[in-house]
This record gives C-alpha cells, sequence and structure tokens, in this order.
C-alpha cells in the first residue's frame, strides 16, 4: 500500500469548572440523614476531585493517565447519577458547560448548558473515545508492537461512539454538534476502518497460506476497508452542517477521507479478480484477524503482548466477578466496607487498595485449609479412599464391599447428600514444586534471540517469577491469594506463545500434585499443566471465599453469590480451554470438573438468606444477576444501595466497550499502558512498575501480622 498511512485522532471536549462535592453533600443530608452522607462522602471527593483533574491537569497527564481518570470519574458519576433526579426545583443548580471538541473557541455558537448529568456522561463517553484515538495514533506503528497498540486502541475509541450514538445522543438533543447521532456514526465508523486498515497491513505481510488463498484473503479485507471509509465519508459529505464543522476543524480532513476512499476502491476493485468462487474456498472470513507473526528479535515484545488478548489464552478477565472484586481485590478502588460505608480511592492512588475482610466470617479470615476445614468439617460418617480406575480416578467408600458402583454415581451422590462444606473436599488447593521460572526463561530469550532481547522482556520475567513464588504461600489471605493467582495467570498468557520452548537447554518443568490423591503428580514442559492448575485453584479459592462469608449481613450474601458464580466459571474455563491440553492428574480431567461445576447451583440454591431478604417487605427488590451487575436484594430507600447500583451500571457499560463480546474494561494490552500496572511497556520494553513496589511489599507484611494476630 502506497497511500498516505496517517492516522485521524480527534482532540477532547473542553470543559468549565464545577464544584460537585458540597451540593452533592448536601442533598444526600437533607434528603437521607446526616450519617447517609458521610457513608458516600468519600465517592464524592473522588468525583470531585477526578471532575478537578480533568479540567485543571490534563495538560500535565500522560495519555494513559487521562484515560484512567476518565474512567474513574465516569464510574463516580454512575454511581451519583440517582441524586441528580432528586434535585428539588428550588435547590441551587448544578450547571455542567461543554464545548463543541472541533470548536473549542464557540464561534458561530455557545457552549451547551444543561442542567443534568445527561449531557455530563454523554461529554466523558466522548472524551473516551477521543482519548483513545489519542493513545492509538500515538503508537509507533512502525513496529509491530505499535501496530498491534494502535489497533486495539481504535476498536475502543470506534466502540466508545457506537455506544454513544446508542445510548447517550438521544438525551443531549440540544447539545453541541459533535454529541449528535450524526457525529457519533460518523467517529464510530472513522475509527474502525483505520483499526481495519492496520489490520489490512498485517495481513498483506502474512504468509501463513497458499498463494492463491493469501490473494483471496486481500482482496475481502481491501473490499471490507474500502466500505468503512466510503460510509464514513458520505455520512459528513451529505450533510451540509457536518461539512462546515470540520472544514472550520481542520480543512484537511475530508481531503484525507476522499483521497483514501479513492485509493482503496482502486485497489479494491483490482483485487476483485482473486476473490475465489464460493466451491473453491477455504474457510474464510470477510473479516480481518489479527496475524500471528514470526518468532523474530524485532516482534518479540508483541508476541508477548499480543498472547495476552488472544481469546484462545483469554482465561482471566472474563472470570472477575464485579462484587467480588468491590469488596475484596486489592487492584480496584471501589469498596464496599463492613459498616456499609462506600470508598472511593484517588484515580491516581497506586494499589494495593486497603480491604475490609471483616465481610468474611471471623473464624474464616484465614486462608490457611486447616483453618477452613476446621470451621467446616467434612462428614465423618464417609470417609473416602480414593482409587486409579474410569480414566485414572475412582472415589470409593472404604469399607464399601464390592461390587463397586462407576466413578460418575459415586462421586455425584457424595457431592448431591454433601453439606455445603463438603464441597472443600472435592476441591483442596493443588500443590506444586517450587521453581525458579526466571532463570528458565530467561536463559531461553538470550539463547534464541540475544541478551539485549532478553532485557527488554526483563521486567515481565521477573514478575511472573516473584508471583508464582507468592502463590506458594499459605498465610496470605484468601483475598490477596485470589488476587496474587489472576496477576499470575494473566502473565502466563503472555508467555504461552513462547512455549514449548525446545531450543532451551533448561525448559521450564511444571511439577503439581494431585489435589484428591496427593500422591500422584504429574511434571511436565507444558504450560497448559500450569495454567489448568492455577484455574482449578482459583475456583478452590472462590469457593472457600463463598463459604467463609458472613451470611448473616446483605453484603455477606452478596458476596457469597458472586464468589460461587466466580469459581464456576473459573473451573468452566478449564474444562473448555486447559483440560485436554493439560494431560495432567485425574482433579484436571473434564469429566472430574465437570462433576464439580454441577453441583454450583445446588450450592447457590442451599446459602441461607438473611431475614430481612426473606421477609415479604416490598422496600427489597430481589434481582441478582451477575451477568447483568444487577443487585440481589436491591433497597431503593438507601443511598448506598443507590450508589452501588450507578455503580453496577456504569461498570456494565465500560465493560462492553470491546468486540468479541469479551467484558474487559479495555483490551489487556493497553492496560499495560497503564501507571498503575504491575508491567508496563516502556519504549517497547516490558518492566516491571517500580512505584508499586513498597506499597506491595508494605501489603504482604500487614498480611502476615493479621495471620499472626488470628
Amino acid at each position: 500500500m502506497n497511500n498516505d498511512d496517517g492516522v485521524l485522532s480527534i482532540p477532547l471536549k473542553k470543559t468549565d469548572p464545577v464544584e460537585l462535592y458540597l451540593p452533592l453533600r448536601k442533598l444526600v443530608a437533607s434528603k437521607y440523614s446526616e450519617s447517609d452522607a458521610q457513608k458516600v462522602e468519600s465517592v464524592l471527593e473522588t468525583l470531585n476531585k477526578c471532575r478537578r483533574d480533568m479540567v485543571e491537569r490534563r495538560a500535565d497527564l500522560s495519555l494513559p493517565m487521562q484515560r484512567d481518570c476518565l474512567i474513574h470519574y465516569f464510574k463516580c458519576l454512575s454511581m451519583v447519577e440517582p441524586l441528580f433526579t432528586s434535585i428539588s426545583s428550588d435547590a441551587d443548580p448544578i450547571l455542567f458547560v461543554w464545548y463543541d471538541a472541533f470548536n473549542p473557541d464557540h464561534q458561530d455558537g455557545v457552549p451547551s448548558q444543561l442542567k443534568g448529568i445527561q449531557l455530563e456522561k454523554a461529554a466523558v463517553v466522548f472524551n473516551l473515545g477521543a482519548i483513545y484515538s489519542q493513545i492509538a495514533a500515538s503508537c509507533d506503528r512502525t513496529t509491530a508492537l505499535g501496530r498491534h497498540l494502535a489497533i486495539e486502541a481504535f476498536k475502543v475509541a470506534a466502540n466508545f461512539f457506537r455506544k454513544l450514538g446508542q445510548f447517550f445522543a438521544k438525551d443531549v438533543v440540544s447539545a453541541t454538534l459533535d454529541l449528535t447521532l450524526l457525529f457519533a456514526d460518523f467517529l464510530h465508523l472513522l475509527f474502525s476502518a483505520q483499526a481495519s486498515e492496520l489490520e489490512l497491513h498485517e495481513l498483506l505481510n502474512k504468509n501463513d497460506a497458499s498463494y492463491a488463498f493469501q490473494q483471496h484473503r486481500c482482496a475481502l479485507a481491501f473490499r471490507s476497508v474500502y466500505e468503512l471509509h466510503r460510509r464514513a465519508y458520505e455520512t459528513i459529505r451529505n450533510d451540509s452542517a457536518a461539512r462546515k464543522h470540520f472544514r472550520s476543524f481542520d480543512p484537511t480532513w475530508l481531503t484525507h477521507l476522499k483521497k483514501k476512499v479513492a485509493f482503496l476502491y482502486a485497489e479494491a476493485r483490482q483485487r476483485e479478480s482473486s476473490i475465489l468462487p464460493q466451491s473453491e474456498r477455504c474457510h474464510v472470513c470477510s473479516t480481518v484477524d489479527s496475524c500471528a507473526l514470526d518468532h523474530d528479535a524485532e516482534c518479540v515484545t508483541e508476541i508477548l503482548v499480543r498472547g495476552i488478548c488472544s481469546t484462545k489464552t483469554q482465561p482471566f478477565e472474563i472470570q472477575i466477578r464485579m462484587y467480588v472484586d468491590l469488596i475484596l481485590s486489592e487492584y480496584n478502588p471501589f469498596k464496599i466496607m463492613k459498616d456499609g460505608k462506600l470508598v472511593a480511592y484517588p484515580w491516581d492512588m497506586p494499589p494495593p487498595y486497603p480491604t475490609d475482610s471483616a465481610i468474611l466470617s471471623s473464624s474464616m479470615s484465614s486462608s490457611s485449609l486447616s483453618d477452613i476445614l476446621g470451621s467446616l468439617p467434612l462428614k465423618k460418617t464417609e470417609p473416602l479412599n480414593l482409587y486409579d480406575s474410569f480414566g485414572n480416578l475412582m472415589a470409593y467408600p472404604w469399607d464399601m464391599p464390592p461390587p463397586y458402583p462407576t466413578a460418575w454415581a459415586i462421586l455425584s451422590s457424595s457431592l448431591y447428600s454433601s453439606s455445603l462444606s463438603d464441597i472443600l473436599g472435592f476441591l483442596p488447593l493443588k500443590k506444586t514444586e517450587p521453581l525458579n521460572l526466571y532463570e528458565s526463561l530467561r536463559s531461553y530469550f538470550v539463547l534464541k534471540y540475544s541478551e539485549s532481547v532478553a532485557n527488554r522482556v526483563e521486567g515481565l520475567l521477573q514478575m511472573l517469577h516473584k508471583l508464582r513464588n507468592e502463590m506458594l504461600r499459605d498465610d496470605l489471605s484468601l483475598p490477596l491469594r485470589r488476587d496474587c493467582l489472576i496477576l499470575y495467570l494473566k502473565y502466563l498468557c503472555m508467555i504461552e506463545p513462547v512455549f514449548p520452548m525446545n531450543a532451551s537447554p533448561n525448559p521450564p518443568i511444571f511439577v503439581w500434585y494431585n489435589a484428591i490423591i496427593p500422591h500422584q503428580h504429574s511434571s511436565q514442559h507444558n504450560i497448559h499443566l500450569e495454567k489448568a492448575s492455577v484455574l482449578f485453584n482459583l475456583g478452590s479459592l472462590c469457593t472457600r471465599i463463598a463459604l467463609s462469608c458472613d451470611l448473616t449481613t446483605i453484603h455477606g450474601l452478596r458476596l457469597a453469590m458472586d464468589a460461587l458464580n466466580d469459581a464456576s466459571r473459573w473451573l468452566t474455563r478449564l474444562r473448555y480451554c486447559e483440560s485436554r491440553l493439560a494431560s495432567g492428574t485425574t482433579d484436571l480431567s473434564e469429566h472430574y470438573i465437570n462433576m464439580i461445576i454441577r453441583q454450583f447451583p445446588r450450592l447457590k440454591s442451599k446459602i441461607p438468606r438473611p431475614q430481612s431478604v426473606e421477609s415479604s417487605s416490598p422496600r427489597y427488590r430481589a434481582a441478582y444477576d451477575p451477568v447483568k451487575y444487577d443487585l440481589f436484594a436491591y433497597d431503593p430507600s438507601d443511598v448506598t444501595e443507590q450508589f452501588l447500583l450507578g455503580y453496577c451500571k456504569g461498570y456494565s457499560m465500560v465493560q462492553e466497550v470491546c468486540e468479541r463480546g469479551l467484558p474487559w474494561e479495555t483490551p489487556p494490552c493497553l492496560d499495560l499502558l497503564s501507571e498503575v500496572s504491575p508491567v508496563n511497556i516502556k519504549d517497547g520494553n516490558l518492566v516491571a512498575n517500580a512505584t508499586l513496589e513498597a506499597p506491595n511489599s508494605a501489603l504482604e507484611n500487614m498480611s502476615l501480622q493479621e495471620t499472626t494476630l488470628q
């Protein structure tokens, strides 16, 4: 392609300062009570700080930091949204003033001014799309890593503008032109087109198919990219007001698009003859798939970063449940405390964030397996001996005479007749041998590539080694261990593309013991064994979290339900994605995991409800749907419940901006640009985030002290 490869990005909307904390706190105190105002005070303070930083600090913040601030602000804004319907006509108005992004000096027009929150949310969604377009344009697209990051950022930008058109533009019809449905549609098409064009560049360099099939794919891709650019250009060309608006902003935009459309049309027409007849086609899609790159030194960092985004290696973010993170995760800045207080830590405060483990029963706050089983003993009347049979595993009561029933019958019967606590007997934590993962991986990169390449990925290798050591610790609390396993799994996905390391004289050998038959083990140079075992332990940990909740409180009940959903989904990912590839011990088999998964609906049905939930009082609205992030037993008369419901809606909306239906806040590769990511991309290198080392060390020491006190 010899056409101009430049890309377009858009500026952020500007706004006037506005004080939010004082009027909103006054409103909560007057409508509810002073004690209620104190419960949500932290959210109001953080809301006010986010908006102030958006206005006053924008010039000093990097693009990823501006993104973090906007996402944090949108979640806070969603929490307080119910308050804006409560503002009476005689109250002091909260006036939001926003200027057109393409005409910030508002010549020939005026800024939009609306009393209400609709304009504010629409403008923030616009700015999220704009900041992602700037992140994409700032990437070095001459490198494989830069192109990959730009593609993902343009996709997210496009989807934010799709959301703007679907849900917000209709509520701000009197706003500036940039917030109209026409502009939202145009920007969605534009950034989708630019992402597809960058994917087309990668496809042109791909050599993984026959010549005829390669030409066929390229012809289809050119046609698809042309259509997107044509639709974007015609959206503006056919509207006189939009044309005038863009010409006043930058007259080169329409010229650029016109030339791009003409070039792509010529290329698409020229390649039409390469499209194969249906009868001659292999499996082919009209969309452009991300291409896997050869393992050369130039592309090593991109290969690792691509690994974190691949749907084939993506078992982590999709599992994380909203309520579990709200209460327990040290990486979520929004928190629910035992007394019902809501805390929103500042957007620029790095993790870890303090949590309130009091929502877990006091006797269950330690992650020690002996402590848990001591509080929740297994039945004494049904001791089990485990014996190899149906694949490898069979379970028989020791005193049961032959003939023996099938493994399915005995395990299903034991699980079905068991109490809530007995599930832990079938989900003990798997044990593993220590491993110097850093040395094995680094020596491989030095041998296969060079010392300089190994240095480029040093931070990732160090973090992997550290997290693997941490996950072996029995003194960590349940929430900390869960966070550790999720992070470790996330970075395992990054290195998966380099396995198997056949060229290495010292490849890492993963040794994992059977959780049910501890004397059996599997020893393999197979990353799928490692991933499957981590997924198994995540299912086990989340089950323990669920069974350790204080079920006398509504927050404890919600946490228990969410944790069981979390456990079920981790194990489901294990069954569908890793079981067959792991070839490990029988506790990782599809058959065994499937038996465990079948018990979770029954477990949830046995969890006792608090008396307030069981009451027929109409003030409670029973609606627990973890997919839609609804709250169980939502109380509309409680201000903290109102804030939580708003958070759920904001969380759900931001989660759905990415393609492929995966609920990521952002593609995981773009999170590597964030200042609060444990591993960062810096100048094309993967480096450990030094600013997080001290807080994490302090938290580890705190965890040790808590365990000692218990």
